[in-house]
């Protein structure tokens, strides 16, 4: 094992647990089964400004490590590093 697979195994693990923790530190949905139907949501001044919010740094942040976590699974997996 080169220092290099190693960084990149270390960096993964931080990862995995850094989405856990911010996928268990969000907030549900709360539609239930108004969801089924499309979901009413009003145009209120919160919903304008969800993506500035607490929720939606959480959403860019989780979109964020998934993608390093999908990336870095591909290149661990092919063996690449």
């Amino acid at each position: 094992m080169n220092a290099l697979s190693i960084v990149v195994g270390l960096l993964y693990a931080v990862i995995c647990v850094a989405l856990v923790v911010i996928v268990l530190s969000q907030e549900g949905k709360e539609q239930g089964l108004g969801a089924i139907g499309g979901g009413f949501t009003p145009d209120t001044y919160w919903n304008k400004i969800k993506g500035r919010s607490r929720e939606g740094m959480l959403k860019k942040i989780t979109v964020l490590c998934s993608v390093l976590f999908v990336v870095l699974s591909v290149l661990l997996s092919m063996s690449f590093l």
